[in-house]
C-alpha cells in the first residue's frame, strides 16, 4: 500500500473558491472518486450514507454511519458518525438552512438524493462533478508519480506475458486470471479490471473473458489495469498465438502508427478533439475508418475512466498534468480486434508516455 500525504484542505480550499465563482452553496460527495480526492477517504457503498458536506464558506463536515467510523483517519475535517436512530439526512441537511444552489457528487444514489430534495424543496441541483473535475482534471506531481508508478508496474507484467503465459488451448477466463495475479505481483494494491478478447471476441472493445479457447493463428487483445495508491493504470496491447498472417499485420501495423501519431500530437494547448484527429486519420488512410469504432482516449487518475475524454467535439486545450490513454482500435465483427493503449500526460513541452512496454505485435504460444 502507498501512503501519500496529499494537501485535502488545500483541495477543499479551492473547491470552495469555484463553489463561490459558480454561485453553488452547498456540495454533497458520497460514494466516488471525488470523496477521497478531497478527504482522502474512500466510502463503503451501502445502504448507509456517507457524504461530506462542503458550504462555500465554513468548514466542511464529513457524516459516517457509526459503524465505520473506525475506518476514517480523522484528518484536517470534522467526522461528525451518525447512529442507527438518526437520520443523516438531517443531520447533513443542518449544515445549512436552505442552500440556493446545491451540487451533488455523480455517484451519489437516488435514495439519498430524492431525500435531500424533499428537504431543500425551493433548491436548485446540480452536478458537482461541473464544479469538481476542473480541479482534478490537472495532476500534481504526486498523482503524477502515482500514475506513472502504476503504468510502469503493468508494463512489467506486459514483458513477462511471452514467456510466463500460456495462450494455446487455454481458456480467455484462465489467461485473464494469470495477467490479474501478476498485475498484483507487479506492486498494485489490487486489479480492477481484465480484458483477454480472442479472435472474432477481440472485435467486442469491453469484452468480458470467458471459456472460449484460444487457438493456433488467433489475435488477443490484452487490456488490463488496477489501482496503486488510489491511482489507475491501464495499458492494452494485442498478441497472436503463433505467426501473424499478412492482413493481420498490416492492421496491427495501422494501429501503431494511430497510436504514435495520438501520442505525437500531445502539447499544451492542442484540443483533445485534435489528438482523436490525429489517430483517426491514420486509420481513416489505412481504409479501416468505420472500424474505429470508440474515442481515442479517456482521462485517468482516481477513476480509469475521468476528464478529459479525447474524442470529436471536446475542443478542451490540453494543459500541463492532464492525464489520458491514447488508444486507437480496429475492430472488424466476427473476425478480429487490435487495440494499442498508452497512458500519456501532458507536460510543459510536449508529452511523457507513462506506458514503455513494447507496442509490437506480442508472439505468445
Amino acid at each position: 500500500m502507498v501512503d501519500v500525504d496529499f494537501d485535502y484542505a488545500g483541495r477543499v480550499s479551492s473547491l470552495q473558491e469555484r463553489m463561490t465563482a459558480e454561485d453553488v452553496d452547498i456540495v454533497l460527495l458520497s460514494v466516488g472518486a471525488d470523496l477521497p480526492y478531497f478527504t482522502g477517504y474512500e466510502a463503503m457503498p451501502s445502504e448507509r450514507l456517507t457524504v461530506f458536506v462542503v458550504p462555500s464558506e465554513g468548514d466542511a463536515v464529513l457524516f459516517v454511519p457509526a459503524l465505520e467510523a473506525p475506518r476514517v483517519d480523522p484528518g484536517e475535517f470534522e467526522i461528525r458518525p451518525w447512529s442507527e436512530t438518526e437520520s443523516p439526512v438531517e443531520l447533513a441537511a443542518s449544515v445549512a438552512s436552505s442552500p440556493s444552489k446545491v451540487a451533488v457528487g455523480d455517484h451519489m444514489w437516488s435514495v439519498f438524493l430524492t431525500r435531500f430534495q424533499r428537504v431543500w424543496t425551493t433548491s436548485e441541483w446540480t452536478a458537482a462533478s461541473e464544479i469538481t473535475s476542473a480541479l482534478r482534471i490537472r495532476k500534481d506531481d504526486a498523482e503524477i508519480d502515482l500514475l506513472r508508478r502504476a503504468a510502469h508496474a503493468v508494463d512489467r507484467v506486459m514483458a513477462r506475458i511471452p514467456h510466463e503465459v500460456r495462450f494455446a488451448g487455454r481458456s480467455e477466463l484462465d489467461v485473464a486470471r494469470d495477467l490479474a495475479d501478476m498485475t498484483v505481483e507487479e506492486g498494485h494494491d489490487v486489479a480492477e479490471f481484465t480484458i483477454v478478447a480472442a479472435g472474432r471476441n477481440g472485435a467486442s472493445p469491453h469484452h468480458h473473458p470467458g471459456d472460449r479457447t484460444i487457438e493456433d493463428g488467433d489475435l488477443v487483445v490484452c487490456d488490463f489495469g488496477g489501482r496503486l495508491g488510489g491511482y489507475f493504470s491501464d495499458s492494452t496491447r494485442t498478441c497472436v498465438v503463433g505467426t501473424a498472417s499478412a492482413r493481420q499485420s498490416e492492421i496491427h501495423a495501422a494501429v501503431l502508427v494511430a497510436n504514435e501519431a495520438g501520442r505525437a500530437a500531445v502539447s499544451p494547448g492542442v484540443s483533445c478533439e485534435e489528438i482523436d484527429r490525429a489517430s483517426r486519420a491514420v486509420i481513416d488512410d489505412a481504409g479501416y475508418g468505420p472500424f474505429f469504432i470508440h474515442r481515442t482516449g479517456h482521462g485517468i487518475g482516481l477513476e480509469v475512466h475521468e476528464h478529459p475524454y479525447v474524442v470529436e467535439g471536446n475542443d478542451l486545450s490540453l494543459e500541463p498534468g492532464m492525464c489520458f490513454s491514447v488508444e486507437p482500435g480496429i475492430y472488424i465483427p466476427d473476425d478480429l480486434g487490435v487495440r494499442i493503449e498508452d497512458i500519456v500526460t501532458c507536460t510543459e513541452d510536449g508529452v511523457e508516455s507513462f506506458n514503455q512496454s513494447d507496442r509490437g505485435l506480442i508472439g505468445v504460444g
